[in-house]
């Protein structure tokens, strides 16, 4: 039914009922002590040093199942050899006239 299809008298009962209904559910709030409305926990809050704790953990955890990169280190007379190579090919390359290898 449609709120303008109501009587005068329909809808003045309707607004007792409604007043009704506000009066018990405050004396229920007062006499429970909660709101009614939600019976659902609050939400907790992780405080910044606790989000930081989970995420080093996670980050140790992905580090544990990741393999580990080894450092390569050339001696200082391999990474001469390999310069002198590339030395070389680059004057080639620019003596055949080209711009790229």
């Amino acid at each position: 039914m449609n709120i303008s299809d109501l009587s005068v008298s329909q809808l003045q009962r309707a607004v007792a009922i409604k007043k009704q209904i506000g009066r018990l559910q405050k004396q229920l709030t007062t006499l429970l002590g909660t709101s009614g409305a939600s019976d659902r926990q609050p939400r907790r809050r992780l405080s910044a040093a606790a989000k930081a704790r989970i995420a080093a953990a996670q980050k140790a955890r992905w580090a544990k199942s990741r393999p580990a990169k080894r450092a390569r280190k050339l001696s200082a007379a391999a990474r001469k050899k390999i310069s002198q190579i590339a030395k070389a090919r680059w004057a080639k390359a620019k003596a055949a006239g080209r711009k790229t290898l």
